[in-house]
């Protein structure tokens, strides 16, 4: 039983009203132009979604991982694209909340109080997809700054953020040891954008190119210490597949339950509705089971994280199955909605399409489900 408090169903309450209200309405034209929404971003902010992690005394809400669960969940029912903003944002305040030392939470949480900041997480790279270890951009200290230099491709919320969460090699040649995380602000000199992905989906959300050619970033920015990178990675940056992809997932196999079935109890073929055969009826009990299944998985590891067991050992394969099977989840949903709609479910005109193009997307990014299927047989079987 998933038991929330009285403070998270108003957060809940208040964010579908804003989705509905807000981001419904724009939700197909971000699609098509793949413009991104200033305006959601903006309301967003004044409604407090974009310093969900941030500390009260600084104007944030101090959001736990339930939470951040509950509100990426709605949002992503109607718009993952919009949801991604509020997820990549979270993430770099996330890291700062937990690995950053007194001085930096010091110097950058008031720049987030005016709830105007976006962020991104920086760390994929040409040569670096599912082996995160293998990155080659070098950050160097020389004197009082870190010279950077290296390429970060298919970065969400790329060109339009402030601050960006970006992993770098210290140590080059060290592997994981040599990683370190820095916080670089938008306007560093070196630092610049390049290719804009032109993607399937979550589209109106820019998935961009960034490039650092002898940027200095002032030693300050480093978050912890040098080869500390790797285990944020994998202590923090994992936990957030729960409001990440997996939330996402979860509220864009809703929404696209919701739709399906909403079309079944008013399209009559043969003289009734067609949610009156069996052959619909059980595609959507299907549907339903799984979609239950998922939020089930989501909610129990993120109770998990909230209770702070995440060092005992058996949170990381819940949190990839909960990625994994909520992905996948998402897929069957959609392309099952897709299919329940008929010929009507593959034009733009309905939103089912838009959907299933969305649900593969979660499926590769915040770690393929294949690399989630390897952390849960190393866990199950030990690591070879």
């Amino acid at each position: 039983m998933i038991h929330f408090t009285e403070e998270q169903k108003m957060m809940q309450e208040m964010v579908r009203k804003l989705v509905k209200d807000k981001v419904a309405p724009r939700a197909a034209e971000i699609d098509e132009t793949d413009e991104f929404p200033w305006d959601i971003a903006k309301v967003f902010g004044e409604n407090g979604l974009l310093n969900l992690v941030l500390p009260e005394e600084y104007g944030g809400v101090n959001a736990n991982n339930t939470t951040l669960c509950i509100v990426i969940e709605e949002i992503a029912k109607v718009s993952p694209a919009c949801g991604l903003t509020v997820f990549t944002t979270q993430a770099l305040l996330n890291v700062l909340v937990r690995g950053g030392n007194e001085e930096q939470k010091n110097r950058f949480f008031p720049k987030f109080a005016s709830a105007d900041k976006i962020c991104a997480f920086v760390l994929t790279e040409p040569n670096s997809g599912s082996d995160a270890a293998s990155i080659q951009t070098k950050a160097i200290l020389d004197g009082d700054s870190y010279v950077f230099n290296g390429n970060k491709i298919f970065i969400s919320t790329g060109e339009v953020s402030d601050f960006y969460l970006v992993f770098a090699m210290t140590r080059p040649g060290e592997g994981a040891k040599g990683m370190s995380a820095f916080i670089v602000e938008k306007g560093t000199p070196g630092f610049s954008f390049g290719k804009k992905e032109n993607k399937m989906g979550l589209r109106g959300n820019p998935t961009v190119e960034l490039i650092f050619e002898d940027a200095r970033v002032p030693k300050e920015n480093l978050l912890g210490e040098e080869g500390r990178g790797w285990k944020m990675l994998t202590e923090y940056g994992n936990l957030m597949r729960t409001w990440g992809a997996a939330s996402t997932s979860l509220g864009i196999a809703e929404g696209a339950l919701e739709y399906a079935t909403g079309y079944a109890r008013e399209r009559i073929q043969f003289g009734k509705p067609i949610g009156s055969f069996q052959a619909i009826q059980f595609m959507l009990a299907d549907m339903a089971i799984l979609t239950e299944a998922a939020r089930s998985l989501i909610y129990r590891a993120s109770w998990m994280i909230d209770q702070g067991t995440e060092s005992s050992g058996k949170i990381e394969p819940m949190v990839s199955m909960a990625k994994c099977f909520t992905t996948d989840t998402a897929m069957k949903v959609t392309t099952d909605a897709v299919q329940i709609l008929g010929g009507y479910g593959y034009t733009k005109d309905y939103p089912l399409e838009r959907m299933m193009r969305d649900a593969k997307g979660v499926q590769i990014f915040d770690g393929t489900n294949q690399i989630q299927r390897v952390i849960i047989s190393r866990n199950l079987l030990g690591k070879f």
